[in-house]
C-alpha cells in the first residue's frame, strides 16, 4: 500500500543527493512519506533537494551527512531516525564505483567499495532492524548487473556487489516475516562520471541492450518503489532493471 501524508510514513535514502538517489527520494515524497536524505559530498545537491520537497510540503524531507564507511555516519543516522519516531522503507543506495585492475588494486581500494557497498548497508540494515520490524517495514539495496556478469578492470567493486547480492537474501531470512528484503540492479541507466565522454564506449554498451537505449534514474525509482510497498509477498529478490542486457550475454 502506498504511504500517505496523514500516516506519516518514512524513508531513508543513502547517496540521495544526485542522480538514482534523487530521483528515488522524489517518487516516495511525491507518494507521501517523510523523506530523511543522506549524503556524503553532495553538500550543495543535498540542500537544494532539502528544500524543493520542503517547499512541496512542509517538514517533510531530513537532512544527514557523512560517509557510510563510518561508525559515526551510522549512528547519526539512526539517531535521525529515532527523532522522527519511525522508518516505514531503508533504502540503501549509496555507492562507490570505479576501475582497480588486479595489477593496480590497493586495500585502500578494496575498503572503500566493499565498505560503501556491502559493510555500511549491513550495519546500517542492523541499527534500523528494530523500527523496521516496528513498521513492517522494507529494504531495498541497489546492486548490479555486473555482480552477475563481472565487469572488466572492475574486480573489488564485482565482488562487493555480489556480496550486496547474497545481503539481500541473507537478510531477507534474518528478518522475516516483519520486514521485506529486495533488491535491484540497474543496467545501461546513467553513465560513471569518468565515462561521461567515453562515445565508443556507450555505442559498445547500447549493442547489448536489447531495448537499444540508455534507461533513467526514473525506471529504477518506479522499481524500487514498487518492490518497497507493493510486492507484499515478494523477500529475497533481486529484480534486474537493464532493457534485457543480462539476457542477452
Amino acid at each position: 500500500m502506498e504511504g500517505s501524508s496523514s500516516e506519516c510514513r518514512v524513508a531513508l535514502i543513502t547517496g540521495a543527493a544526485q542522480r538514482i538517489g534523487a530521483a528515488v527520494s522524489c517518487r516516495f515524497h511525491a507518494s507521501g512519506y517523510k523523506t530523511i536524505i543522506h549524503f556524503n559530498r553532495s553538500q550543495l545537491e543535498a540542500e537544494e533537494l532539502h528544500s524543493k520537497l520542503n517547499d512541496l510540503r512542509s517538514e517533510s524531507a531530513f537532512l544527514v551527512q557523512g560517509d557510510l564507511n563510518d561508525d559515526k555516519t551510522l549512528d547519526r543516522i539512526a539517531k535521525e531516525v529515532s527523532k522522527i519516531g519511525r522508518l516505514d522503507v531503508l533504502i540503501n543506495n549509496a555507492s562507490s564505483f570505479y576501475p582497480t585492475p588486479l595489477e593496480t588494486a590497493t586495500e585502500s581500494q578494496w575498503n572503500d567499495l566493499i565498505n560503501s557497498n556491502l559493510k555500511g548497508p549491513f550495519f546500517l540494515c542492523k541499527r534500523l532492524a528494530k523500527m523496521l520490524t516496528q513498521s513492517l517495514g522494507s529494504i531495498v539495496n541497489l546492486a548490479d548487473i555486473h555482480a552477475y556478469q563481472a565487469l572488466k578492470r572492475h574486480p573489488i567493486y564485482t565482488v562487493a556487489k555480489a556480496g550486496n547480492i547474497a545481503m539481500t537474501k541473507s537478510l531477507a531470512l534474518e528478518l522475516a516475516p516483519q520486514v521485506r528484503v529486495n533488491g535491484v540492479s540497474p543496467g545501461a541507466i546513467l553513465w560513471p562520471q569518468h565515462e561521461l565522454d567515453d562515445t565508443e564506449k556507450h555505442k559498445k554498451v547500447l549493442e547489448t541492450v536489447p531495448m537499444g537505449k540508455l534507461g533513467n534514474e526514473a525506471d529504477i525509482a518506479e522499481c524500487v518503489f514498487f518492490l518497497a510497498t507493493k510486492a507484499s509477498y515478494v523477500t529475497g529478490q533481486t529484480i534486474s532493471v537493464d532493457g534485457g542486457a543480462s539476457h542477452s550475454i
